[in-house]
């Protein structure tokens, strides 16, 4: 079976991903910024004997360094990037609070390039291997609502982010995509949401699962449908 490492397993999609993963028996190594507030992973761990858990702040370089280096030289046939920040409350061009765009711009954008660079050759190992970044449907230009200026601009440049390495990855075993996981019932999301997190987290498995690397480089919703820029 797998190795996969999900970025941003304590919750949510991530937790979901995590879970389904380790039912199909694949070894996971799920990373969470905060090992002791991740009660849910706690519990499915606790039944599951190939779910690792990690300690990774993705906005943090320092802790990224340090995951790499307790990880090792391990092969790592997936790595799913689910952590990110909404960015808090004020995201209007009238009340923006400047602070916090910084801080998930650290989070959002800088992270998930930076977890790439860190574990690359790990997926190199696996000999042929996928990254799929989770972004966002407000991030492509085709979407056709204002406000929301942090959180839209950071999942657009990490949407840029992963395009850049599809193409400076071109003659690597790693297929890099970027994944819209729908409008998910989470924290994030909200319980009026379209989809819940276990059919979210079913699509986007189903998805790497038929990639190529002649796929790389372009962007998904959760269903395997591509998502216009």
């Amino acid at each position: 079976m797998s190795t996969v490492l999900i970025a941003g397993a304590s919750r949510g999609i991530g937790l979901e991903l995590a879970k389904q993963y380790a039912s199909n028996g694949d070894d996971v190594i799920a990373c969470v910024r905060d090992t002791g507030a991740a009660s849910q992973l706690d519990e499915a761990a606790s039944g599951a004997d190939n779910i690792e858990i990690q300690q990774l702040d993705i906005g943090d370089p320092g802790s990224i360094e340090a995951a790499a280096a307790a990880i090792g030289d391990r092969t790592i046939d997936t790595l799913i990037i689910s952590a990110g920040a909404v960015g808090g409350g004020r995201q209007t061009l009238d009340d923006l609070d400047l602070e916090e765009w910084h801080r998930t711009l650290d989070t959002n954008t800088i992270g998930p390039a930076l977890v790439a660079k860190a574990f690359k050759p790990n997926l190199i190992a696996a000999g042929e291997s996928n990254l799929m970044i989770l972004s966002s449907q407000l991030a492509a230009s085709t979407w056709p609502m204002g406000g929301m200026y942090i959180y839209s601009t950071t999942k657009a440049a990490v949407s840029k982010v992963a395009q850049i390495l599809a193409l400076d990855w071109a003659g690597d075993p790693i297929t890099v995509t970027v994944c819209h996981p729908g409008w998910v019932q989470t924290d994030m999301g909200g319980p009026q949401a379209e989809i819940t997190a276990e059919e979210s987290a079913s699509g986007i498995r189903n998805t790497i699962a038929g990639l190529s690397k002649a796929d790389s480089g372009k962007f998904y919703k959760w269903n395997g449908e591509i998502h216009p820029w």
